[in-house]
């Protein structure tokens, strides 16, 4: 039913007319412009995966994303990187930037492709999401622009067909087969040792 409703408006307005309804239902102030564009714009991209069979593919990579950008704040702790301008810690990188980013390189690249008004408009969209947050003081510069490039960089080369995931993945198997094989090799050994102990 999605992809008939995609197919018979067309994406370009599909998609056009759910940011434009994003922001028309929100407090208009600039936090609650950015954040619902950080939802608007990966939930777009992703019915846009979903109507082509890659919805789930497109929300495996999106999480990845997000794990990565919640865990690095995790992982840098109080370090003065991590440090909002407000004094909080977890603000590297911008976690709704990384959304933002990501939504809008899927969206550009898979949506609109052929429209250049589109694309522009999308990626304004995720612009602003970088500048709310620091205009409300809740990122610097840097923490949005590692934010950005996470979630365009997280789409960009996670996609099935980027030699970057084909790495990746072939690191996670050589890995598991190599972690299954000292498993074996220690029951191997217990199993030796337990009957002579």
């Amino acid at each position: 039913m999605l992809a008939a409703i995609w197919r018979g408006i067309g994406r370009v307005h599909l998609v056009l007319a759910a940011l434009a309804l994003c922001l028309t239902v929100c407090e208009p102030t600039v936090r609650r412009y950015g954040d619902k564009l950080q939802v608007a714009l990966p939930l777009v991209a992703w019915a846009c995966a979903a109507t082509d069979g890659r919805g789930a593919e497109l929300l495996g990579r999106f999480a990845g994303v997000l794990v990565v950008a919640h865990g690095t704040k995790a992982v840098l702790g109080r370090r003065p990187l991590n440090r909002r301008p407000t004094g909080g810690g977890q603000g590297f990188p911008s976690a709704h930037t990384t959304a933002a980013a990501f939504g809008a390189s899927a969206i550009v690249h898979d949506c609109v492709a052929g429209h250049p008004v589109a694309r522009a408009l999308v990626v304004m969209a995720a612009g602003f999401v970088g500048g709310s947050r620091i205009e409300v003081r809740a990122h610097d510069i840097w923490q949005v622009l590692a934010g950005g490039l996470l979630g365009w960089g997280g789409d960009r080369l996670l996609r099935r067909d980027s030699a970057l995931r084909r790495q990746i993945m072939q690191g996670i198997r050589a890995l598991a087969c190599r972690l299954a094989r000292a498993l074996r090799r220690g029951r191997a050994t217990e199993s030796l040792a337990l009957p002579g102990g």
